[in-house]
């Protein structure tokens, strides 16, 4: 009778173990974990913007990544490459450099050469995938810039209205934002992408942006 118990008791709890551990993961998926604090986040989040209180915006911002998202494993999402093939984010093996972006996003004067540069230093070691959302047709003027060792992937709106993380990334965390991802699919931070004012010149531009960019390769490649 014990036994019989027993096969019941880990029958009934397999698809939990299953689910949450996949893989020999022991933490939450990133669905699983913002979806317990996004509601707080976002109610927070918004009275600072109305306040205009952009330092008290980046305290929360910084806090929910510390406390909630970091150490968390990204959900394998399928979205679309920009030539209509669905790929899923498992389908990436190496460590990966993730950039959420936005068709109405400008970048700075040397922000996609800084970028192209540090893709040409480090592919071979790093997946660096950019996620858009919007305009087809402007999106494709941008791809048309960026290094062809970028996978550039796009979100349907309407094809992927039900996904839960997609619209995290969106309108909770939005974008441009960078996600520091290792080839287990942790999640090792997530950082807003540094504005630079567009007036600067493209000198200082550029080396802004590249260290920026630096420090998230430096972050993937410890953890080696």
């Amino acid at each position: 009778m014990g036994k019989l118990l027993l096969a019941l008791f880990l029958l009934a709890t397999l698809p939990t173990i299953s689910h949450s551990q996949e893989s020999g993961k022991s933490s939450l998926f990133f669905s699983e974990a913002i979806g317990k604090n996004i509601r707080k986040y976002r109610i927070n989040s918004r009275k600072a913007y109305i306040r205009k209180d952009e330092e008290r915006a980046q305290f929360l911002f910084d806090s929910l990544v510390n406390h909630v998202v970091k150490n968390t494993y990204l959900d394998n999402f399928k979205v679309r490459k920009f030539s209509g093939r669905k790929v899923s984010m498992n389908d990436f093996e190496k460590p990966m450099y993730l950039i959420t972006y936005a068709s109405w996003c400008t970048p700075g004067i040397g922000e996609i050469p800084a970028l192209n540069d540090i893709v040409d230093a480090h592919y071979q070691e790093i997946d660096f995938v950019m996620l858009f959302w919007g305009s087809k047709k402007k999106i494709r003027r941008m791809k048309r810039g960026l290094n062809n060792k970028i996978t550039v992937l796009y979100v349907d709106e309407k094809e992927n209205r039900s996904d839960f993380v997609i619209r995290c990334m969106k309108h909770s965390l939005g974008f441009p934002t960078s996600f520091f991802i290792d080839a287990d699919k942790k999640i090792l931070d997530v950082r807003r992408n540094f504005f630079h004012p567009y007036s600067e010149d493209y000198t200082s531009s550029y080396n802004n942006n590249y260290q920026t960019y630096s420090s998230g390769i430096s972050l993937l490649t410890t953890e080696e």
